[in-house]
């Protein structure tokens, strides 16, 4: 019997986390699922604790592998999954009980591709609203609607926990089988080829934060460092023409996006004194002189912007207005 969703996750050295992870995927009260665990080559005993959950719940099953990245062990899960939806948990996350159910009534309810609830992240023992807005709101988006939003930032992130996708989409979408961040080259050419997005901000999952994170780089900026950078700005740079190619009339909007990131990491370079991005740094600084009077003439950029660019990237303003 097909299941009606396939949850996928990766695992990799969480021993101490995994399990809480996994009973908050079998205690959905919503039933008619399969949960798909991806064992990345884990040195500990996640492999083993996963098994022995399988061995007491015929709906788990468990994929052991070489280490592999993040983007590979999640098309491994994904070429195994049956379901007519699919979503992604995090190894060290956990979802609330109705988890399950409350995504996949607003994509049935609406006929949704994907369909998005809010969030809480645990740190230091604080549960904190992430990606959570007026409870009474729903928002029902087109393909143009989903990926404005995507692009601001404003109703969800480039995360796919907390997202429930149609199976189809996974048919011609996959994960980059290359370098560290999978979300950021991936999560929205499935919002890009959706035909409608539901999203309501009711918090049904939780991102724990911890030093061991993959997002540490991402999230502490404290700690970025030139791979990370190198690999987002590439990032950034082909989901502006990705964008551009399937929605030319957000061309700008991703453009913008993208010098926003770029002014944003030169000013916490600067911020940190992160000398070990020097390089990055002044590749950053020599693309917005270049494209400085449309990024700071433009419609989007924001009045901080506006002072970061004029701190770190022009001479007093010269040229810009």
């Amino acid at each position: 019997m097909t299941p009606i969703i396939s949850v996928i996750m990766l695992t990799y050295n969480r021993e101490k986390l995994v399990g809480r992870a996994i009973e908050s995927i079998i205690a959905q009260a919503m039933c008619d699922f399969e949960f798909i665990i991806v064992d990345n080559g884990s040195t500990d005993n996640s492999g083993k604790i996963a098994d022995e959950y399988a061995a007491k719940d015929f709906r788990i099953h468990v994929l052991h592998r070489q280490q592999g990245n993040i983007g590979s062990g999640r098309n491994v899960g994904i070429n195994a999954a049956k379901g007519k939806y699919l979503t992604f948990i995090d190894d060290d996350d956990y979802a609330e009980t109705d988890f399950l159910g409350f995504l996949y009534e607003l994509a049935t309810k609406y006929n949704a591709d994907i369909a998005v609830c809010g969030s809480n992240k645990e740190e230091n023992g604080k549960i904190t609203p992430n990606y959570i807005y007026d409870y009474d709101e729903l928002f029902i988006l087109n393909t143009h609607e989903a990926i404005k939003s995507f692009l601001w930032r404003k109703l969800y992130n480039a995360a796919m926990p907390t997202k429930l996708v149609r199976q189809e989409l996974f048919q011609k979408i996959r994960f980059s089988e290359t370098g560290n961040y999978d979300d950021i080259t991936t999560t929205y050419r499935y919002f890009a080829n959706a035909g409608k997005v539901v999203a309501h901000g009711i918090p049904k999952y939780t991102f724990y934060r911890h030093p061991e994170n993959n997002s540490s780089a991402a999230t502490k900026h404290h700690l970025l460092n030139p791979v990370q950078l190198h690999e987002y700005l590439a990032a950034y740079r082909e989901r502006t023409e990705y964008i551009s190619t399937i929605l030319p009339q957000l061309t700008g909007l991703a453009l913008y996006s993208e010098w926003s990131y770029m002014i944003s990491m030169i000013e916490k370079i600067h911020r940190f004194g992160l000398k070990n991005c020097d390089q990055p740094l002044e590749l950053m600084k020599s693309e917005l002189k270049i494209h400085r009077k449309a990024f700071y003439n433009g419609e989007f950029i924001l009045d901080f912007e506006k002072e970061w660019m004029s701190q770190y990237v022009t001479e007093k303003e010269e040229g810009l207005t």
